[in-house]
């Protein structure tokens, strides 16, 4: 209560955070219970459980919680009480990704993913995990061998951009191992007027690792990022990352919400942020600056003839009052723009289930076994493929699906590389080489290259 203002005795055990779940098979003690437990004081339970640790922070339970109960948070405030109390952790690994990523950002300003790597399995002593996907990774060269610091001024200077600019903020992950999202975001863009300047300097959001073990670095360098937009005189920031996106939208949720929040936290970085910036998804951006309707006046090579499902993941949508989602169960933003390509989008129940995207690295199992269940979800409805508008999901469902062992696989592109095809563009803007899931097989089968 006192450091979330979450009062747990709100709740009346009507289990939607249990059946909601993606990941309640791997728990020890359902959400349910443990929130059962803090209300009848058996901390052991709580603080000595698994779930907390397991909690692959989709926001599922805090957005269909009918008190209004941020469960998400409070199983991340049991893993730092936990911490704090110096008990071990119940699920080491996680605890070794949480330091190992908030070291980089230390290091680096931005997450350095292969150092990262390189951490977990010297702490974790599991050297030979996923050596076959650091493999194909390394080949496709989505992997950086050095990382790329940034510079921390105690001042930001305005950046020369063309009219109407929109701020760029490509997150850590679209450097590395999502740059085929990066070449066909920035190509999209540009066929469609929209102007994408990427601001100099910008620090990494610290996506899942920051809000489970430091909560103040959770909401400052999101905030660090939109004082630096803002003074770079930007108004609006487009994020193609999910995480990031859902990171600074909550950061402007809670400064809006808290005037003492705010307060403490321009106290402790020393910078006064205006909230003259406005945060979009790129699917948000391209939406609101272009339209279906615009979009399908500039294609040049109709996709008609592929079916494709939509999925949103977690972060798009939830929870719906911080990242102003109006239908955070069913959206279909990305459906519309990729209608007007002319594919057929089929309509299905997992749109914004979970992927397990937060366990990719820790538990692969998880993310294995919840990835498979979408793809295979996918195929029942009718889908030959699926776009994405996440790097982490994409990671899940393209990358690891040489390992699911499925039957037959199913391209998994970013709905920007799609949307390059339709408008045109060189196939090095697409870049569906960089897919691990080749998708190239497809398109030529449908006539589409």
């Amino acid at each position: 209560m006192e450091e979330l203002g979450q009062n747990v005795y709100l709740c009346y055990q009507c289990v939607k955070c249990t059946s909601g779940c993606p990941v309640s098979e791997f728990f020890d003690w359902q959400p349910h219970q443990v929130m059962r437990a803090l209300q009848l004081g058996e901390e052991e339970i709580a603080l000595h459980s698994e779930t907390p640790w397991l909690c692959a922070s989709c926001q599922t339970c805090t957005t269909r919680c009918p008190q209004g109960l941020d469960v998400t948070a409070i199983m991340e405030f049991l893993t730092r009480e936990a911490h704090t109390r110096g008990i071990r952790p119940e699920v080491p690994e996680v605890a070794v990704f949480n330091q190992a990523f908030m070291r980089q950002i230390r290091l680096w300003g931005r997450a350095y993913e292969l150092g990262m790597m390189g951490e977990m399995k010297l702490r974790s002593g599991k050297m030979t995990e996923d050596m076959d996907l650091a493999a194909q990774m390394l080949r496709r060269n989505k992997l950086a061998f050095l990382p790329r610091p940034t510079r921390r001024r105690s001042k930001v200077p305005p950046q020369k951009q063309p009219a109407g600019a929109v701020a760029y903020y490509p997150g850590c992950s679209l450097h590395s191992t999502a740059a085929e999202f990066d070449a066909s975001a920035r190509g999209v863009c540009k066929a469609l007027s929209i102007n994408l300047v990427e601001p100099r300097d910008w620090l990494c959001c610290g996506s899942t690792a920051a809000h489970r073990c430091d909560p103040l670095a959770a909401l400052q360098l999101p905030l660090r990022n939109l004082h630096i937009i803002e003074q770079s005189g930007f108004t609006e920031v487009t994020m193609p990352c999910a995480s990031c996106f859902n990171r600074h939208k909550t950061v402007q949720h809670e400064i809006r919400q808290s005037p003492e929040t705010r307060g403490r936290l321009e106290k402790a970085s020393g910078h006064h942020y205006e909230d003259r910036v406005r945060v979009s998804s790129l699917v948000e951006t391209i939406q609101r600056h272009v339209g279906p309707e615009k979009l399908a006046g500039k294609i040049k090579r109709s996709l008609k003839g592929l079916r494709v499902a939509c999925y949103y993941g977690c972060l798009l949508t939830r929870p719906p009052q911080v990242v102003e989602a109006s239908h955070p169960e069913n959206p279909t933003e990305m459906d519309h723009l990729l209608e007007a390509t002319g594919l057929e989008v089929k309509d299905w129940s997992y749109k914004t289930s979970c992927c397990g995207g937060s366990h990719s690295l820790t538990r692969p199992d998880i993310a294995l076994k919840l990835s498979r269940q979408l793809i295979e979800q996918a195929g029942k409805a009718g889908a030959e493929a699926i776009a994405v508008a996440c790097p982490l999901c994409h990671a899940n469902l393209d990358a690891r699906q040489f390992q699911m062992k499925l039957p037959e696989s199913t391209p998994i592109f970013y709905f920007t590389q799609l949307l390059a095809l339709a408008l045109g563009l060189p196939e090095k803007t697409a870049a569906l080489h960089k897919n691990l899931t080749d998708p190239r097989t497809l398109l030529k089968s449908k006539g589409l290259m």
